[in-house]
């Protein structure tokens, strides 16, 4: 499943790529480019809360091939902590896959692998 992330600070960006690298995926940043078929969308969320208005571009145009969403977010936002994957989530009837502070942890990794290889098997 293709790996398309949206990235501020670099994290997901990392992230995306370092995922896509141990499955031999492949992950574009939805700036960029458009998906060729279904895919995992990797974003951050802004503010306190919110989508940012480039992931939620993107949605608008290839909503319909996205199967699961994972959102960054710090831990000091409280009850908003990585919310972006909650609205997505709810707008488009997918599952949260994860939710990572920052750039995410080791167990953050094998919890989104193990999901993407659970679809593809």
């Amino acid at each position: 499943m293709l790996l398309a992330y949206d990235s501020l600070t670099g994290n997901v960006r990392r992230l995306a790529r370092e995922l896509a690298g141990q499955l031999g995926a492949e992950a574009v940043d939805v700036r960029a480019q458009a998906p060729a078929g279904e895919y995992l969308l990797l974003t951050y969320t802004f503010g306190t809360g919110q989508v940012p208005d480039t992931t939620r571009t993107f949605l608008d145009q290839h909503g319909h091939l996205l199967r699961g969403v994972v959102s960054s977010g710090s831990y000091h936002w409280g009850q908003n902590f990585a919310r972006a994957a909650d609205v997505i989530a709810a707008r488009y009837g997918v599952p949260v896959v994860a939710k990572i502070n920052k750039g995410g942890t080791a167990a953050d990794r094998v919890g989104v692998l193990a999901w993407l290889q659970e679809r593809s098997a």
